[in-house]
């Protein structure tokens, strides 16, 4: 697959695609700008499918080129219009037999896995032989990876879709685009190799429906703490005040725990069994300590400090299992208070509301919870904030409304009759 790209030193784009086996490389004086990478890319998209086609003429479209590839045809021949045409599939037949003589989606699979492996975390691995083993695999396994259209995607996609989902009786959009999603990459990296274009080009993701986060409040808080097991109160109250992660409190290691700084070093994750480095490096933080947090991991080091590496564990000293957890504890609990059913991460998202609510620095709030920029925190969480504070415009209101009214006051004493004046 073919792209656009800047040549170093000058700023300036070039394309860069296959034709006939060999790497071409054709250079224009247009400056690197978002306008012009478009136009470039349309024209790209245009030379692939030609060379899909079979009816690319490089000469025509690069005319006084120096990088005409050996074997380019020649020029078409011009149509004689005064007899009928007769269509001629040579070209297409020999595109073809071509394409058919790609390895299969199998074959290119297992090497595209062996050369990338190394990139991944070993959890996104065991998601990725998940997915190919369940479904790319057995649907497109023997086909040669060349001979893959838009339309076997389209009604693999279709497939998919009538399939029950982990949670409802159909698969969801967002595990459709999941599954799609390393195909995509496959077939790219196919069609780079051997000169085809990808039929996953112009295919679009589907649409997934915007949801809402549902943090409790602080009065629900209080009462999931004071109703549920004490064996677990710690668990809830890190939870809830800190904003960790799932995979980070079940990941968070003893060696991790500050008690004299009051910090907490987030550095791995506990993901399908395993410790991980973090979902990303701006993940790497370290958490402030509010002072229910400082006593609540106080009275977990005297429960689990001896028994287990992990702060929070079962007997065994093991990480907690987040399924377990809650079916056992969570779901249990809201159903007992009569909450609504959501799920144990809205506790991430409760702590960056109350944060919010509270006043801190968007800054320091988007440092606790991980986040390179305040960019999410006030895309998701900041419509919360007036509900919790009351800041919605009545400050700048009673401030606006004062100023004012000295203004009004002014004025009117100034312009006042002379002898009303004291």
């Amino acid at each position: 697959m073919g792209s656009v790209r800047q040549l170093s030193g000058r700023g300036t784009l070039f394309l860069d695609f296959r034709y006939l086996g060999q790497r071409c490389r054709e250079y224009t004086a247009l400056p690197d700008t978002p306008a012009n990478r478009k136009r470039l890319e349309k024209a790209l998209a245009k030379i692939e499918a030609d060379i899909a086609a079979g009816t690319f003429d490089y000469s025509a479209t690069f005319p006084g080129s120096r990088n005409i590839p050996a074997r380019d045809p020649a020029p078409a021949p011009v149509p004689d219009l005064s007899t009928p045409a007769v269509p001629t599939s040579a070209s297409a037949a020999a595109a073809s037999a071509a394409l058919s003589a790609t390895p299969s989606f199998k074959d290119f699979t297992a090497t595209w896995m062996s050369e990338r492996q190394i990139e991944w975390r070993r959890s996104h691995l065991k998601v990725l032989k998940c997915t190919l083993d369940g479904h790319l695999l057995p649907h497109f396994g023997d086909r040669p990876v060349g001979t893959i259209t838009k339309a076997d995607i389209l009604a693999f996609r279709t497939k998919l879709a009538d399939l029950p989902g982990r949670t409802g009786p159909k698969m969801s959009p967002k595990r459709i685009n999941g599954i799609l999603a390393p195909m995509r990459q496959i077939l790219a990296e196919a069609a780079d190799r051997y000169g085809f274009v990808s039929p996953t080009l112009n295919l679009k993701p589907l649409r997934l429906r915007k949801t809402d986060v549902e943090p409790f409040t602080l009065e629900q808080v209080q009462q999931m703490l004071a109703t549920v097991r004490p064996d677990w109160r710690n668990y809830f109250t890190v939870r809830f005040f800190t904003g960790m992660r799932t995979g980070e409190a079940h990941g968070l290691k003893w060696k991790y725990v500050d008690l004299d700084q009051r910090l907490i070093l987030i550095r791995e994750t506990f993901v399908l069994g395993e410790d991980e480095y973090t979902k990303t490096d701006s993940s790497q933080r370290d958490i402030r300590m509010t002072q229910v947090v400082f006593e609540a991991l106080q009275d977990q080091y005297l429960a689990t400090a001896k028994l287990s590496e992990y702060v929070f564990c079962n007997r065994e000293g093991k990480p907690l299992d987040n399924d377990n957890f809650g079916s056992r504890v969570w779901y249990p609990l809201l159903r007992h208070l009569g909450l609504k059913k959501r799920r144990p991460y809205q506790m991430r998202h409760t702590a960056a509301t109350l944060w919010l609510a509270s006043g801190e620095a968007p800054e320091w709030i988007a440092r606790q919870l991980g986040h390179s920029s305040t960019e999410m925190l006030f895309r998701v969480y900041s419509r919360y904030v007036p509900n919790l504070t009351r800041q919605d415009g009545s400050a700048i209101d009673r401030l606006l409304a004062t100023r004012f009214a000295i203004t009004n006051a002014q004025t009117a004493a100034a312009s006042a009759p002379q002898e009303a004046r004291p």
